[in-house]
């Protein structure tokens, strides 16, 4: 027991993190009405860049002869998660937009793994799939397939962030969050501009907007920015499986949107796959970045 006390604190902060990132996503929702999923993916990119830049303060401690390709590619791929992962949950339920965005991890972690175990946790991830969007009444035809489409885009956004992510962390370092997400909110500003003009300035709208980015951005990225260092790669990623879960909950909770069981079972499955995938996949060592694009 005590040799299990200090990994408490930076496990509850990882459980924080991946509720934190869904609930925001859920209020995000609110911002819909007037400037879109667009609108409210470049409201929320340019804000979290500001309160990231503010702690960071990345022009501080520039690395020198740092290559900034890959910081660029990590900023293309945060972008689409978010900007993809945003259009999907304004055509599918939360937990099922996050269900299958974490398709992207959960291959990253099983094609990265020769073990036959492996075998196990992609079909368990089909099976789950297919519980949330083929088995369900009317079977794949009851769901809005641009809106599958858009959150497959964004699992495969996910998969380049963590696949990226790793080059562009060990030149950054603690800074990579923040200029990431600034390369973000640079390329999706003109999109939101574009399709939601000048409501994204909607003054009454702005303190809701702040509130997602601080709770998208701010929250998380400090609580795993603290758990990180003290956790073991595999340990911090099984963690983060638990977000279709908070999916879930802030589903419901804050959007009222109902679950059948067979759906629910089938969030369960791609937890368990992913959980499983990145248990038997990573190994025993701190984790260098995170598992989660700032989504």
């Amino acid at each position: 027991m005590a040799g299990a006390t200090p990994n408490l604190l930076p496990i509850l902060a990882v459980v924080a993190a991946t509720a934190s990132f869904q609930v925001g996503a859920a209020l995000a929702k609110g911002l819909y009405p007037t400037m879109g999923p667009e609108g409210a993916a470049a409201v929320r990119l340019v804000l979290g860049a500001a309160v990231l830049l503010a702690f960071a303060r990345p022009w501080r401690r520039w690395p020198t002869g740092a290559r900034v390709a890959p910081l660029i590619g990590l900023g293309v791929a945060a972008g689409g998660a978010v900007l993809f992962f945003y259009l999907a949950i304004d055509r599918l339920p939360l937990a099922i937009a996050i269900s299958l965005q974490f398709l992207g991890p959960l291959a990253v972690a099983v094609l990265g793994s020769r073990k036959p175990s492996d075998l196990l946790w992609a079909a368990l991830a089909a099976g789950g799939v297919w519980s949330l969007v083929g088995a369900g009444a009317g079977g794949v035809q009851a769901f809005d397939l641009l809106g599958i489409g858009f959150a497959l885009a964004a699992a495969a956004s996910w998969a380049a962030y963590i696949l990226v992510g790793r080059v562009a962390s060990a030149a950054f370092g603690a800074t990579t969050a923040a200029l990431a997400t600034s390369v973000s909110a640079i390329l999706v500003l003109p999109v939101g501009v574009a399709t939601a003009g000048s409501a994204l300035l909607t003054p009454a709208l702005l303190p809701l907007a702040l509130v997602v980015a601080v709770i998208s951005v701010a929250v998380p990225f400090s609580l795993e920015a603290f758990a990180l260092p003290r956790l073991p790669a595999r340990t911090f990623a099984v963690l983060t499986s638990l977000e279709p879960a908070w999916g879930v909950l802030s589903g419901l909770i804050l959007l009222g949107e109902r679950l059948a069981l067979l759906q629910v079972a089938g969030v369960a499955m791609v937890m368990s796959a992913a959980a499983g995938a990145a248990w038997s996949s990573s190994a025993r060592k701190p984790a260098a970045v995170p598992e989660a694009p700032p989504a």
